[in-house]
């Protein structure tokens, strides 16, 4: 046995990467966003560092070929795993099951996570943490809708392009803050979590790579139905950056002078720009619309 694959332990290696992929036929698919992770290592870092322990539940979106699967099983969680590719979705049962995974510490759904409204159950639970390399061209819708799907998700520790990183854990005032700065911060606390070398993943991608740790607020926000009405705030703020609040938030209010009523009395200068706004002040100005409404 090699000293690579005897420091591997479970985890794949890269040799048992590009072999998998071989005999099973698969190749990244640029148009889904696959970048494997290739080191054991930067597995261990990732599960280490989201603070995964034995017998909790974690979800997974995008397993891939299993590297982060198995990096979670070995740390003693059981995974619910989220995979669209079918050919992915085929292999990594095989792969967890040669590596002596018992099956009833998985669960895979072969689903776009985009549409997936509920999650099998494990003996642990629903999952309570998401850890994933995310699919790099919808990272972000996918990290937002679980978070909104399932609150039983606690935290969620990401690999996402730096860039995304970066909008993600941006404050009010960043020429970077925007509507996924802004969401995000609704369900919690984004913080900057490492970065991550190029060179770990097959094929190295032509971005640079970092790790968003998001951690839920002691106590929620808001409900359902206060989240859709901030959000279309939100939305309704960064559609037009360049123009200020009274302009952009016209067509959501049904008309400027509407529009500069409800800014007032949530107390928000109408002159501003939406990037000029943390959560509280776009959950203000929801609030004060509905008040005018009634």
């Amino acid at each position: 046995m090699s000293a690579e694959k005897n420091s591997a332990g479970m985890l794949l290696t890269a040799r048992d990467i590009r072999e998998l992929a071989e005999a099973a036929g698969i190749r990244p698919s640029k148009q889904r966003g696959q970048n494997f992770v290739m080191d054991p290592n930067t597995v261990r870092t990732i599960v280490g560092r989201a603070g995964v322990e034995p017998g909790q539940a974690v979800l997974e979106v995008g397993p891939g070929l299993g590297s982060l699967t198995l990096g979670l099983l070995e740390a003693g969680a059981d995974v619910v795993a989220v995979e669209l590719d079918r050919g992915l979705a085929e292999l990594l049962p095989l792969t967890l099951r040669a590596r002596g995974v018992e099956e009833s510490r998985y669960r895979l759904v072969h689903a776009d996570a985009l549409q997936v409204a509920e999650l099998p159950s494990l003996a642990a639970g629903q999952p309570t943490a998401l850890v994933a390399n995310l699919p790099y061209n919808v990272a972000t819708p996918i990290l937002l809708t679980m978070l909104e799907r399932f609150p039983s998700l606690r935290s969620a520790l990401v690999m996402v392009q730096s860039e995304v990183v970066e909008r993600l854990t941006a404050g009010p005032g960043s020429r970077i803050y925007g509507a996924p700065s802004a969401k995000a911060a609704w369900y919690g606390r984004a913080e900057h979590a490492g970065r991550i070398s190029r060179q770990i993943f097959w094929p190295v991608p032509n971005v640079d790579s970092g790790l968003v740790e998001l951690v839920r607020h002691p106590v929620p926000l808001g409900d359902e139905a206060e989240r859709a009405a901030v959000f279309a705030v939100v939305d309704a703020a960064f559609a037009q950056r360049r123009k200020t609040l009274r302009a952009a938030l016209a067509g959501w209010a049904g008309s400027a002078s509407r529009s500069e009523e409800v800014l007032r009395a949530a107390g928000v200068d109408p002159s501003v720009r939406g990037e000029t706004l943390d959560i509280d002040a776009f959950r203000a100005i929801a609030r004060a619309a509905e008040t005018i409404a009634r």
